[in-house]
């Protein structure tokens, strides 16, 4: 299963993939895309829906994990960071994704181990969870990883529930469905757009 994950943000919106087996998963890419404070903010929110649609588009993920809004004590900020998951969630539909929401506690819950992680903690988990040398740069990057983690670890659980209640194999057609890749931790790249 290979999972696009994003942090959205009016001007830094993270992104992450992983693609997984069912029971170990390894970093694909990840990345930020800028958004230029000059810039009005409908062309900001162009800009992250033309940079989503093109990672899609080069990266074929099966699901996309968004991470929830999160009640800021600025309204506008609150509005701001809705729109940008409003556009988001629009080019997931428009590639035919499923879409998969996480609020920003279980995302820390899921991935650290409980709700009230602090950054570092949840970018340390991201670093170990996907093997990888160094934490993620940047922080935006980190946190749609987590994400995306949090998504492959929730389907997975999903999976075998179904499959314990069915009687059926634990893999599952949804897992197991592409076809083979090179390994996630060969193909390592990092990319942040500006």
């Amino acid at each position: 299963m290979r999972i696009l994950g994003i942090d959205p943000g009016s001007e830094t919106t993270g992104w992450g993939v992983i693609e997984g087996d069912g029971r170990r998963c390894g970093l694909v890419e990840c990345g930020t895309v800028r958004a230029s404070t000059n810039q009005k903010f409908p062309a900001r929110l162009l800009r992250i829906a033309n940079a989503l649609e093109e990672i899609i588009q080069r990266h074929h993920p099966d699901a996309c994990a968004i991470e929830d809004g999160f009640l800021a004590t600025n309204v506008k900020v609150t509005l701001k960071l809705g729109q940008v998951r409003g556009v988001a969630m629009l080019v997931a539909e428009r590639a035919a994704l499923e879409i998969h929401e996480y609020s920003p506690r279980l995302v820390k819950q899921t991935v650290v181990g409980h709700g009230n992680a602090e950054k570092f903690q949840v970018q340390q988990m991201v670093k170990t969870l996907l093997s990888l040398a160094s934490v993620p740069e940047p922080h935006d990057a980190a946190d749609a990883l987590a994400v995306a983690i949090c998504h492959f670890h929730h389907a997975c659980f999903a999976q075998r529930l179904l499959a314990a209640q069915t009687g059926a194999k634990p893999a599952s057609p949804k897992l197991t469905r592409l076809p083979a890749r090179p390994s996630a931790r060969n193909s390592v790249r990092r990319r942040v757009s500006r």
